[in-house]
């Protein structure tokens, strides 16, 4: 996979978001150490993600229960 991490952002539950646009696959790293892959997410969302005030919001809102996924 292809991944390009998200620049830098905080967050008091996230540590990190990647993303493989050739696959569609995105990663969510977060602070207490789990890791997650949701499935089939468009770049188009991607890049709302990316300019999210609130990353934990916007996970909460917008993929997650919205994205087939998987534990890592």
């Amino acid at each position: 996979m292809a991944w390009q991490n998200f620049p830098p952002f905080t967050s008091s539950n996230i540590a990190s978001i990647r993303y493989d646009d050739a696959q569609m696959v995105l990663e969510v790293v977060f602070n207490s150490g789990g890791s997650y892959q949701y499935f089939d997410v468009s770049s188009h969302v991607v890049d709302e993600f990316k300019a999210a005030e609130s990353k934990g919001v916007f996970l909460a809102e917008r993929i997650k229960g919205h994205y087939r996924y998987s534990k890592v």
